[in-house]
């Protein structure tokens, strides 16, 4: 019972995320119903997918989470921000924005910090906002600075990867990124996230939230290991 609890726990962390650009509406069918199935905390899609998501999760606890500017997060800021609206629209409740990563580590911080608060403004009241800084591009410096620029934009959340970009969650980033932020704001892992090993770390390092494909094996692989 005790192992169950917990196994329902590391369910409650875990985005089930499906972004890949064959996606189709069956393998949306799919991630609905072992969200579903498996109690896992939200889906995570591109915004094409959201209103599909709201109808197989209607009257269901499970949220749904939108990309926007994704993977590259090289769009014009006015762009971004119509994508969350329109994602927000069709029901989605977090958006998972790309920040400007070229011109945050060019230094230009003002434009960068601009390029979130235009997003999390676009939504504010509607959909928290995750913030992906693309950690394996930045120094433990640029992390550190990445994350106070993100609060001060009024993110919800610090995210390490998009999973496209090099590198993956990392516990060191992700402990860097918890220390670095106030209370109110969360750390979401991604990348690489696999098996049950890996998600408690990134959970032990400080991660409020967990964005992985391997939702379902990362809780059976826990419900397997109960039996031994």
């Amino acid at each position: 019972m005790e192992h169950m609890e917990h196994m329902n726990n590391i369910a409650s962390y875990i985005d089930h995320t499906y972004l890949k650009p064959d996606a189709n509406s069956s393998a949306i069918e799919r991630l609905c119903r072992e969200a579903l199935d498996y109690q896992l905390r939200s889906v995570c899609v591109n915004s094409v997918w959201v209103s599909a998501c709201k109808r197989l999760l209607a009257d269901s606890p499970v949220g749904i989470s939108a990309v926007c500017g994704f993977p590259l997060g090289a769009m014009a800021s006015a762009a971004k921000a119509y994508e969350a609206e329109l994602a927000v629209d069709d029901g989605a409740t977090e958006i998972d924005m790309v920040m400007q990563i070229g011109l945050f580590l060019e230094g230009r911080y003002q434009q960068a910090e601009s390029d979130i608060r235009t997003v999390v403004q676009a939504v504010q009241g509607k959909a928290d906002v995750k913030v992906i800084l693309e950690t394996g591009y930045m120094t433990d410096q640029q992390i550190i600075d990445a994350c106070k620029l993100a609060e001060q934009a009024g993110a919800r959340f610090v995210k390490t990867s998009t999973g496209f970009g090099p590198g993956g969650a990392e516990t060191h980033h992700v402990r860097l990124m918890r220390q670095n932020v106030s209370d109110t704001v969360l750390v979401k892992a991604s990348g690489g996230i696999r098996d049950l090993e890996t998600a408690q770390a990134m959970i032990e390092a400080g991660a409020a939230r967990l964005g992985t494909s391997a939702g379902v094996a990362i809780i059976r692989g826990g419900q397997s290991r109960s039996e031994y």
